[in-house]
């Protein structure tokens, strides 16, 4: 597991990079506010439910909540299952939010 800032992936973003974008908040955060990230609760990573991103094994996968924290956990996992390049959002949706608004 690595780190992403968030002026990185909005720079990265901007530039129209494909990016696998992974929001692990629940789904009611989720439809509160998102920069686009598929929905994979952390509750599924730690039941192992990861089935629908497993083609993503081998690329880069930045993972997101609200701050930090499950994020982090969800990377953790994630590399524990095979996976080979995730990225942590420092900060979460909470630094985006102060540092970006309310936009993608």
């Amino acid at each position: 597991m690595q780190n992403i800032s968030v002026d990185e992936l909005k720079r990265r973003m901007d530039a129209g990079e494909k990016i696998n974008l992974i929001d692990v908040r629940e789904p009611t955060e989720n439809a509160d506010f998102n920069i686009g990230g598929r929905l994979l609760p952390l509750g599924h990573i730690q039941m192992m439910q990861v089935d629908d991103i497993e083609d993503l094994k081998e690329e880069e996968v930045i993972l997101y909540c609200r701050s930090g924290n499950r994020s982090g956990q969800a990377c953790l996992m994630l590399d524990t299952f095979g996976f080979k390049n995730t990225k942590n959002l420092t900060g979460g949706m909470v630094a985006w939010q102060e540092k970006v608004g309310n936009s993608r």
